[in-house]
């Protein structure tokens, strides 16, 4: 007779399942992953004691959330992140930096995980959305067993710098990838509340890159570790850097490097490269992050090129204004420092050293840049969208896969379907619906803004307002 039921076989559970695909209502799931769960026989003892420490220390990071969530965020500064001195960094002082930087990371990827668990439950169980959420948890994972201990010493400054280069290269594609989910999720979660979602989420992620990036230049540019080529991130060797931030930054030789990339990507695509011309003060210096920096004004160009060539005018050229803010004008209360003390190098190495360090008594506290276009303005109907990561005015056809406006969205389809394929490589002059508020973000990280003043039929201005650190001693 033959056996009613078939022979007994161990599979993984289908994604499916409610308890392993969303764990913020499941108090015993440690992560989106079904295999961390029931996994087949023929994984080697070694391979399950290794599931069994991930899922262990997943299990402890989703614990830790909710505690680590109701902490105040730090409200990071430029003068926090150059307060440790000019490196080559003591030992003293790296191993400050690296305790300074634990004492915040932890926390902010707590709050987003939080942020992400307030998600409609469908928009959390889109695959993208998921992998981000995944990425925080295991980040949050490596992090903690260094929550409740002293770095104390170089061997464990180096372990935690190569735990921090892990978080990074984990959220390199964040942005993409939400971009991709909320496309996806379109149906289930209106424009409104992306924006105000991703709005908080992007500036938070510049944060908590920043402070990564900058330990990681720290170290690679001190001692005993000076290598700055071996640094994954970042980690210019120039005097004038501590870490990422340029000391003495010249906005105008920025303009001029994103100016030239932004005009190949217009004549590739339209046969004319426009032109530029500084004026104002354009030997003005401060103290600023250069990434940020070159992010905005590419995509305030690409906006400025594209509309005065869709214009007619391309032989007009786009005028731009730097002009220097006074240290009276910037505030004591609450505003960005005028004046910051730093030791000096611990020892001559390299290119870094005493006498190699050029004066910046000049430096100004903040700069306000204005790009003036003759594009032809912006249409009324069209202004009050330009702040929305789901808003872009390229046209339907234009953009792969677009198929129009849904749930109040006004082409966010369009706009989320580019931002989303940029992983890719793939270069346009089109607006990437992310461009113009994620620019903002960046911009009012640090006290500065954005503002736009369109004289439709004619031309728009766009003035960009930094702060610096103002004077360095």
């Amino acid at each position: 007779m033959k056996p009613i039921l078939g022979p007994l076989r161990l599979t993984p559970r289908k994604a499916t399942n409610q308890r392993t695909l969303f764990p913020a209502y499941s108090p015993r799931s440690a992560s989106f992953a079904p295999s961390a769960y029931c996994a087949p026989r023929h994984f080697s003892t070694a391979r399950q004691l290794r599931d069994l420490a991930s899922h262990h220390s997943r299990h402890q990071a989703q614990d830790e959330v909710p505690r680590l969530a109701k902490k105040p965020l730090h409200l990071l500064s430029l003068a926090d992140l150059i307060k440790h001195g000019r490196p080559p960094l003591s030992a003293e002082a790296l191993l400050a930096s690296a305790r300074f930087t634990l004492s915040l990371l932890p926390i902010r990827l707590a709050h987003r995980i939080q942020a992400l668990r307030n998600l409609p439950y469908i928009v959390v169980s889109n695959p993208n959305i998921r992998k981000i959420y995944n990425n925080y948890q295991h980040s949050l994972s490596t992090l903690l067993p260094w929550q409740g201990r002293t770095i104390s010493n170089l061997d464990d400054e180096i372990r935690f710098t190569e735990v921090l280069a892990e978080l990074v290269q984990t959220h390199t594609d964040t942005i993409p990838i939400l971009a991709r989910g909320f496309l996806e999720c379109r149906k289930y979660i209106s424009a409104t509340e992306v924006t105000r979602f991703l709005d908080e989420h992007l500036r938070a992620r510049i944060g908590t890159r920043l402070v990564a990036e900058q330990h990681i230049a720290l170290h690679f540019s001190s001692t005993p570790h000076f290598d700055p080529g071996a640094s994954p991130t970042p980690c210019p060797e120039h005097p004038n850097y501590i870490g990422v931030i340029n000391t003495a930054l010249r906005p105008a030789t920025t303009i001029d490097t994103c100016g030239g990339f932004v005009a190949d990507i217009c004549e590739l695509q339209y046969g004319v490269r426009p032109q530029w011309v500084i004026n104002g003060s354009p030997d003005t210096t401060f103290a600023f992050v250069p990434m940020h920096l070159e992010y905005i004004v590419t995509e305030l160009l690409k906006n400025a090129f594209r509309a005065t060539v869709e214009n007619g005018m391309s032989r007009e050229p786009i005028a731009i204004t730097i002009a220097p803010q006074p240290p009276d004008t910037i505030p004591h209360n609450g505003g960005a420092s005028t004046e910051s003390r730093l030791d000096p190098p611990n020892e001559e190495r390299g290119v870094f050293g005493k006498d190699s360090i050029a004066p910046l008594d000049d430096n100004a506290p903040g700069v306000t840049i204005r790009i003036r276009d003759r594009g032809g303005g912006i249409n009324p109907d069209v202004l009050p969208h330009i702040w929305g990561y789901s808003f872009t005015t390229f046209a339907e056809d234009d953009v792969p896969g677009g198929t129009g406006s849904n749930s109040g969205w006004s082409g966010g389809d369009d706009a989320l379907g580019v931002i989303s394929a940029a992983s890719s490589g793939s270069s346009s002059i089109a607006g990437l619906g992310y461009g113009l508020p994620l620019s903002r973000a960046y911009a009012e990280y640090f006290g500065g803004g954005i503002a736009v003043q369109s004289l439709y039929g004619w031309g728009t201005d766009v003035y960009l307002r930094l702060k610096g650190i103002g004077k360095i001693e």
